[in-house]
């Protein structure tokens, strides 16, 4: 670290020690992205290598051994069924990104309407919808989910419309805070006194401006998603049992683990872990992105 001179005031010598790491935003969103894109491949290639005969069946493994420690047959060992754990740890990014995107998709698809609908319209609508919707938000993410899961049943769509109800809210929220103040600009004011309808004034005026916090959102909701899905299948609640999840493995790994059999909770916690830090790094440089290019369009202003 270099050495900062003598007679350098205190005051220069705190912006010295608060000043961020040089192009840190662009190297997370970088690994971040890398990252995703890894977890993305491994969901595509698995259908067609365990189709094509390359890697096992994830649900199969009657012909291996029970418990079998990592070794070159089965790099990650094997779980109480025989099943190999590498396998079901590939084939699980591939199931866990299909919940993710569509429980994104879908609160996105029904969160943004809404929040600009309120935001606009004020009233009683707008008191109704953000009274259902502060009531959700207030209500713990896992819980509501547990909630949803249990009355839906245990089904890859239904799990995605579990996770969907727990991120409508913060969706709504956010765009119905910035179409109540982008309501109240001069060229929305001159659009609906020139006689343009509601409809048009939310697509053609205020739908770019409040869009552009979403993307920071849906990075960040995606990688808290991941780890609901896994709460999910660690309670019984998520997937059902022939469909290889990170969370019901690690469900079943309770038993084992205690008795020297880590493999079985290790791959699949470390999977999990590396899809959240991809994401997260991925939302931290999209944030990042979009700060600057407000500045900069600010400043051009």
């Amino acid at each position: 670290m270099a050495r900062i001179p003598a007679g350098v005031p205190n005051s220069v010598v705190w912006r010295y020690f608060r000043r961020p790491l040089p192009n840190l935003s662009a190297r997370l969103t970088r690994v971040g992205v890398l990252i995703v894109v890894i977890y993305g491949l491994l969901a595509l290639a698995m259908p067609l290598l365990t189709a094509s005969g390359w890697l096992p069946d994830p649900n199969t493994g009657l012909d291996n051994p029970p418990f079998a420690a990592p070794s070159l047959a089965h790099w990650c060992g094997t779980d109480r069924l025989g099943r190999d754990v590498c396998v079901r740890t590939m084939a699980g990014a591939g199931v866990a990104l299909q919940v993710v995107l569509l429980a994104v998709a879908m609160a996105l698809l029904v969160g943004v309407p809404l929040g600009m609908v309120s935001g606009y319209m004020g009233g009683a609508i707008d008191r109704l919808l953000v009274l259902v919707m502060d009531t959700l938000y207030t209500l713990p993410l896992l819980l509501l989910a547990v909630v949803m899961a249990f009355l839906l049943g245990r089904s890859l769509i239904n799990a995605a419309l579990a996770l969907c109800v727990v991120y409508i809210p913060q969706y709504f929220r956010m765009v119905r805070n910035q179409t109540a103040g982008a309501k109240a600009e001069l060229y929305v004011t001159a659009a609906r006194s020139l006689g343009a309808g509601p409809l048009w004034i939310l697509r053609r005026y205020l739908l770019h401006n409040v869009i552009t916090s979403v993307p920071v959102l849906i990075t960040l909701n995606g990688a808290d998603a991941v780890l609901v899905l896994g709460g999910l299948g660690f309670l019984g609640l998520g997937l059902p049992e022939t469909v290889p999840e990170w969370g019901s493995d690690l469900q079943q790994a309770l038993v084992a683990v205690p008795i020297g059999i880590w493999w079985t909770a290790l791959y699949p916690g470390l999977a999990m872990f590396g899809l959240v830090l991809g994401l997260s790094f991925l939302g931290e440089g999209v944030d990042a992105w979009l700060s600057r290019s407000e500045t900069i369009g600010r400043a051009e202003r």
